[in-house]
């Protein structure tokens, strides 16, 4: 009787294989997405807690920092330039925080006035 009450138990705490990213964007609107904490961003040197991220829908789920991984960051974790966040929240927030490119003229070379000839 003691087994079968293990198994039972041990049943419904089994971790299946799932596709989180597939279960994180079932909401309309939601998903994942990597933020990347740009050197000069307003981001810098504020504590997790202080960054905005959360008053815009956007949780932070993993922080990479160099070679270290900080899995589900505390508010008072300090914000720093290079950081990698993996976040789940607004896809619209998050796309905001992108700052725009600057846009490069094209540069349209001018045809030769001879011809080119294969050597």
């Amino acid at each position: 009787m003691a087994g079968a009450i293990i198994d039972y138990i041990a049943n419904q705490v089994a971790f299946p294989e799932i596709d989180v990213r597939q279960r994180l964007t079932v909401s309309t609107g939601y998903g994942v997405a990597e933020i990347v904490v740009l050197p000069g961003a307003d981001l810098v040197g504020k504590k997790l807690g202080d960054s905005g991220l959360d008053e815009r829908d956007i949780s932070v789920l993993t922080l990479h920092r160099g070679t270290t991984v900080i899995p589900n960051p505390r508010n008072k974790t300090l914000l720093e330039d290079g950081d990698r966040l993996l976040c789940f929240g607004k896809l619209e927030e998050m796309r905001s925080m992108i700052p725009e490119r600057k846009r490069r003229r094209a540069r349209v070379r001018k045809l030769p006035k001879q011809p080119i000839h294969d050597a």
